[in-house]
């Protein structure tokens, strides 16, 4: 089975980030904080992914954009449907392993509830 991650699949317009705040609740680690809107207009669902200016530079900020990426695209079969995610990376994300940020994120995820089935 191949997973995709497509344009589609992501969170883009600043409104759609703002909703996610608003209405979503928020679990907090130390790599990352997952804000999850349940109540979604849509019916698949859609990530968005910040990694601000305070992680460090470009290079730093690609390389935590790219490790949340394929997490959630290997996740994205076993979550609900309809929901809409936000991950913020944290600076300590920077000079985490895949490893540690991928236990975080399923620590989270399961706080937050939002697997439709075991990963």
């Amino acid at each position: 089975m191949r997973y995709r991650f497509p344009k589609s699949a992501r969170l883009v317009r600043v409104a759609e980030f703002h909703r996610v705040k608003a209405e979503g609740e928020s679990c907090h680690g130390r790599f990352m904080v997952l804000s999850v809107l349940k109540k979604s207009p849509s019916k698949e669902t859609r990530v968005g992914l910040i990694t601000s200016k305070r992680i460090g530079g470009a290079v730093d900020r690609n390389k935590v954009r790219r490790r949340f990426r394929e997490i959630v695209r290997v996740a994205m079969p076993g979550l609900e449907q309809g929901i809409w995610l936000v991950l913020i990376a944290r600076k300590n994300a920077v000079g985490a392993s895949f490893q540690a940020i991928e236990r975080e994120w399923l620590q989270l995820a399961q706080r937050a509830s939002i697997f439709s089935a075991q990963p």
